[in-house]
């Protein structure tokens, strides 16, 4: 049987997963986005559904039951939280908490993960923007646009930003790419890869890759 740190990585990912996608989670990106062999995720997915934690399609999709997504709301509170106060208070930067809090997580208590929402003052978003569920498991509703799919000529602002690869939050920040940096989509070029933005009147340009890693909200 999967243990609880095991269980909460699985249905974390699987709720991090749809988040970013509107495509089906299935064992071979959860391997990728866990960094495990399919084999070994679907050894775990099969015990996680006999538990009743998650549905599974054979060869096809994964999802979260209700009581699956309890527990991965209740992980991703204790995430974001703990990534939150690393930032505000221990000076780390936001592409440095990120694996800190993927250890502590499962180190604290649920009375602790309180204590350090009342002493942050409740944040609702974390430092790289990501929604924090409510004790109650709630969510603030957002509608927010990728980066590649904004209109060129348009003002936005950046609301969100992928938080796995420490190398590219640090190249963001270069460039001055941060959370509520407000900017214009200057021009698309799929042929290149790359997407031209204008930030602060000076040219940015991003490869695809980086600019789907960023969700903005209109200026």
């Amino acid at each position: 049987m999967a243990g609880p740190t095991v269980t909460e990585d699985y249905l974390k990912a699987i709720f991090n997963a749809s988040e970013w996608s509107d495509g089906p989670v299935t064992v071979t990106a959860l391997s990728q986005r866990l960094a495990l062999s399919p084999s070994s995720v679907s050894e775990v997915v099969k015990k996680l559904a006999a538990r009743g934690l998650i549905t599974h399609v054979r060869y096809g999709s994964i999802s979260l039951t209700p009581e699956g997504e309890t527990i991965a709301l209740a992980t991703v509170r204790k995430h974001r939280l703990v990534e939150t106060f690393l930032v505000d208070y221990l000076g780390y930067g936001w592409h440095e908490v990120h694996d800190e809090a993927e250890v502590l997580e499962h180190a604290v208590s649920d009375t602790f993960v309180e204590r350090l929402a009342e002493k942050l003052g409740q944040p609702t978003h974390d430092p790289h923007g990501d929604p924090i569920p409510s004790a109650n498991g709630e969510l603030p509703e957002e509608t927010l646009t990728a980066l590649p799919d904004v209109t060129p000529g348009a003002e936005v602002r950046i609301a969100r930003v992928w938080d796995d690869d420490s190398d590219l939050l640090q190249h963001l920040r270069s460039v001055g790419l941060d959370i509520g940096t407000e900017l214009t989509v200057a021009a698309h070029h799929p042929a290149a890869g790359t997407v031209e933005l204008m930030v602060a009147d000076a040219p940015v340009s991003l490869g695809l890759p980086a600019a789907r890693a960023i969700l903005t909200a209109p200026a």
